[in-house]
């Protein structure tokens, strides 16, 4: 279950219950801090929480205040300076270094646009989009407000602030189409504004073909991620809901059937039959698709007979085990039993989606967080 999946699920208890209860979202990050802009904490009004949005050292602070935001019904920015050793909202001495701002946002659960709604409608639509939110605005008494938000999805369809809608959502549709989260100023009709352009990105979807005992810990690992998972595999005693009840699907498709199926083109695929046949019939219907990953299980050897078998152009099978094709499948981390494979091959599809190496932390030049690549280039099949 993904962070947004609890959270939705004790939004909808509390409004059940009529527990007062306000959002908690970081908007800002200047440094490092442990989470980035777009984390987001749910907190009633008797203090329970939902979510994270620091490691810890900012929720007992961080809740005080909104609940003093509930009892105010008004919304408020707080900035956090774990630079400061001396500030005893957090305790953290050299802590993470950062600068982080948090909006705090009592919440109406009457009003079919608040922002735990807007989350809502992206995540019953599977599609990348950018949640716009104002934290800043001007002074002089000008109806920009913050907590104003604007979310664009892919296709287009906009929901939130008719106010900002003109111009926020220009601002969302540059940042949906350069991919990567930001926080701008805007000018606006009812004047300037600071905005945080959150994009947002569906669960990656996962196909296993197999349902043999060492994907039941691949399925487990995976869905603990939030991943959306399909498990397909053709022996009906193995292919079952009771031994993959994390799965999204289950699906019995025999061998035979493997090449009138229509794969998904945005998944990454892994190849765990144990089973030649079954593995290279998955192979004939992935290879001309665009599906950025397809992990094969076994050696070398197995993964370049199936490659002559299909009888592939030299160049293309170059290409192929360069980028998409993945045998032996798994980070390089020792693993033996099925659960040490499992993390491998789940870090490699993590590493393969930023498009990061998989090396130690310790070796990247540069900060933590910052992306290689826009995360939309991992998500552009999820929208098609």
């Amino acid at each position: 279950m993904t962070e947004l999946q609890r959270l939705l699920l004790a939004y909808d208890r509390h409004r059940a219950e009529a527990r007062p209860c306000a959002l908690a979202t970081v908007v800002e990050v200047l440094g490092s801090a442990y989470r980035r802009p777009g984390a987001r904490m749910l907190v009633t009004e008797d203090g329970e929480l939902t979510g994270a949005i620091s490691g810890g050292c900012l929720e007992g602070d961080a809740r005080q205040r909104a609940r003093q935001a509930i009892f105010r019904g008004q919304p408020a920015l707080v900035t956090y300076d774990t630079r400061d050793e001396d500030d005893p909202r957090h305790g953290l001495g050299p802590g993470c270094q950062g600068v982080v701002r948090i909006l705090l946002e009592p919440l109406d659960f009457t009003a079919p646009d608040n922002p735990v709604e807007l989350l809502r409608g992206f995540a019953q639509h599977p599609e990348p989009a950018v949640l716009a939110t104002v934290f800043e605005t001007d002074t002089s008494g000008l109806k920009a407000a913050v907590g104003q938000r604007v979310l664009l999805s892919a296709a287009g369809a906009l929901r939130g602030s008719p106010l900002l809608a003109g111009p926020l959502a220009g601002a969302a549709r540059a940042t949906l189409a350069q991919g990567l989260s930001q926080v701008l100023d805007i000018e606006t009709d009812a004047g300037p504004v600071r905005a945080l352009l959150e994009v947002l990105v569906p669960p990656l979807r996962l196909v296993v073909y197999g349902a043999g005992n060492d994907a039941q810990p691949l399925v487990h690992l995976a869905a603990s991620l939030g991943w959306h998972i399909t498990v397909v595999d053709g022996r009906p005693n193995l292919a079952t809901a009771a031994r993959f009840p994390e799965a999204a699907e289950v699906r019995i498709v025999p061998v035979r059937e493997l090449e009138t199926q229509v794969p998904d083109a945005g998944a990454y695929h892994v190849l765990l039959s144990h089973n030649y046949a079954y593995d290279l019939a998955a192979l004939q219907t992935l290879l001309p698709t665009a599906a950025p990953y397809i992990g094969l299980l076994g050696p070398r050897a197995k993964a370049g007979r199936l490659l002559e078998e299909l009888e592939l152009p030299a160049a293309e099978t170059a290409d192929l085990l360069q980028n998409r094709l993945h045998s032996p499948i798994g980070l390089d981390f020792g693993s033996e039993t099925p659960e040490e494979i499992a993390l491998a091959i789940v870090a490699e599809i993590q590493a393969q989606r930023h498009q990061r190496n998989g090396r130690p932390l310790r070796e990247r030049v540069g900060t933590v967080h910052a992306p290689l690549v826009p995360l939309m280039a991992s998500a552009a099949g999820a929208a098609g």
